[in-house]
C-alpha cells in the first residue's frame, strides 16, 4: 500500500508537469483582472510545497528554491521547480511511512498529507483551466483530457 501511495503522488506530480509543458508562453501569462497569472498559480502551488517542507523536513529545502511570483516564470523554471519539490515531498512521505509516523506538523495521517496536496493542487489546476477559458486561450483538448489519463502518466 505504501508504494501505491507514492505512485499516486508521482502520477499527480507528472500530470502537473504535463499541463505546464503543454501551455504556451501566452497561456502562462494569462490573467483575469487583478488575479494571479497561470504561471503565478503554478508558482503558488510549488511554494506551498516548500512551506510544508519548511515545517516538516527543513533539511530538504536545500534541494529546492522558492519561485518569485513577481518575477518572470517560464515553463522551464516551473517544470524544474515541480520536479524538485515533487521529489522532496515524495521523500517526506517515504520517510514518514518508513518510520510509521505522521508527517511532522501535519495532524492527520501520512496518506491524508498526500491527499491534502492533491486536493490543493487540483483546486489550482481548476483555477488555471478557468483562467485560460476566461482569457480566450483554453487548454487544447489533448491536454484537457490528458489530465485524466492516470494510467499513462
Amino acid at each position: 500500500m505504501e508504494e501505491q501511495l507514492i505512485e499516486t503522488w508521482q502520477i499527480h506530480n507528472r500530470i502537473q508537469i504535463y499541463v505546464i509543458r503543454a501551455l504556451s508562453a501566452e497561456q502562462l501569462a494569462a490573467v483575469v483582472g487583478k488575479g494571479k497569472s497561470v504561471a503565478q498559480q503554478f508558482a503558488h502551488v510549488h511554494n506551498v510545497r516548500l512551506m510544508w517542507l519548511k515545517a516538516s523536513a527543513p533539511k530538504l529545502l536545500d534541494q529546492v528554491s522558492k519561485l518569485d511570483t513577481a518575477g518572470e516564470l517560464s515553463a522551464e523554471s516551473l517544470i524544474t521547480a515541480f520536479e524538485a519539490s515533487g521529489e522532496a515531498i515524495e521523500t517526506v512521505v517515504r520517510e514518514a511511512l518508513a518510520a510509521g509516523t505522521k508527517v511532522k506538523g501535519f495532524k492527520p495521517s501520512t496518506p491524508a498529507f498526500v491527499g491534502y496536496f492533491i486536493s490543493h493542487e487540483s483546486y489550482h489546476l481548476g483555477k488555471v483551466d478557468m483562467t485560460l477559458r476566461q482569457c480566450g486561450c483554453p487548454m487544447d483538448d489533448k491536454t484537457h483530457y490528458g489530465i485524466w489519463e492516470w494510467g499513462s502518466r
